[in-house]
């Protein structure tokens, strides 16, 4: 159990798992996989959440840390909750596939 948040540690959701069913304690190269993966996703996301002026970090290797410019913070258990917490954080709904998002993502992957 993690000191800081009390939720359990071990505790994977669906999104951070492997194709590889397993019971087993995630540990070594498989760790290093599964961490590289959610640092992948992490920027993905941002790519998103940087239209709102959000920003998501992950932590510790079982949450997300998602924050604004004026410092709010919330924790996101998992990606499944990160739309619900982002528009908690805004005060507002929000629509990943909003077509003036998707032609500003468009138009910044042109750039690069």
């Amino acid at each position: 159990m993690c000191v800081l948040c009390g939720e359990f540690v071990m505790q994977v959701h669906w999104t951070d798992q492997t194709s590889e069913v397993s019971s087993e304690i995630i540990v070594g190269e498989l760790q290093r996989e599964r961490q590289r993966t959610r640092l992948h996703r992490t920027r993905l996301c941002n790519e998103i959440l940087q239209f709102y002026r959000l920003k998501l970090e992950e932590w510790n290797g079982s949450k997300f840390i998602l924050s604004d410019p004026k410092g709010s913070q919330e924790i996101v258990h998992d990606l499944g909750t990160l739309w619900h917490t982002a528009e908690k954080l805004l005060g507002y709904p929000i629509d990943p596939l909003d077509p003036y998002l998707l032609q500003q993502l468009h138009e910044e992957k042109s750039r690069n």
